[in-house]
């Protein structure tokens, strides 16, 4: 069964069920490692499996998560829906807001906790590694039109490898889980 692509979260409810941090990581857990049960997600995010369990049937709730197949007696692994979210934490909506921005904040920190090790941590990576991890940055000078075809050209061109998340056997040797996050902000003085 097909990924999605990024689910743009406006549900203030669903936002405020993805701001768990155990809920987060056992998003990014099924996101590197495919199909989980409760049993196997809980040995990759340090928790109990009926914790897990709990956290991932909120998460199926909200729509983040359904049963893969492959279920048999009590097995019953889980897969994402989307690969990728889109987040707006400007919202009409004052509860949508609220969660949107409590959501951004959390997710955020976690990015950026992880890219400051990763990048930290890039002197160990073998060569061919090195020369293509690290950062980009640059300024564009661009309409609102403009910035909308260019995000989903990028998202559209990422969208190709969806199939390797769910799908351990159409990673091609060698290949390893590199995230990749974007921001897009105004720098005007």
């Amino acid at each position: 069964m097909p990924f999605e692509g990024p689910r743009e979260l406006t549900d203030p409810r669903a936002m405020r069920a993805m701001a768990h941090p155990v809920r987060l990581a056992l998003m990014e857990a099924l996101n590197h490692h495919g199909a989980l049960t409760a049993t196997e997600a809980a040995e990759h995010v340090g928790e109990s499996p009926s914790n897990t369990s709990f956290h991932l049937r909120q998460l199926a709730k909200y729509g983040f998560v359904e049963e893969a197949e492959g279920a048999t007696g009590r097995r019953r692994p889980w897969r994402v829906v989307n690969v990728g979210v889109r987040l707006n934490d400007v919202q009409e909506d004052a509860d949508a807001a609220m969660a949107a921005g409590a959501l951004a904040r959390v997710v955020q920190d976690r990015w950026l906790t992880r890219a400051r090790a990763g990048m930290e941590a890039r002197h160990h990576l073998p060569d061919e590694w090195r020369r293509v991890t690290g950062s980009d940055q640059m300024t564009l000078y661009v309409t609102p039109g403009e910035m909308e075809t260019l995000i989903a050209e990028l998202v559209d061109r990422l969208g190709e490898f969806r199939e390797r998340i769910a799908d351990p056997s159409k990673r091609p040797p060698g290949s390893r889980p590199i995230e990749h996050v974007s921001f897009y902000y105004p720098v005007d003085p």
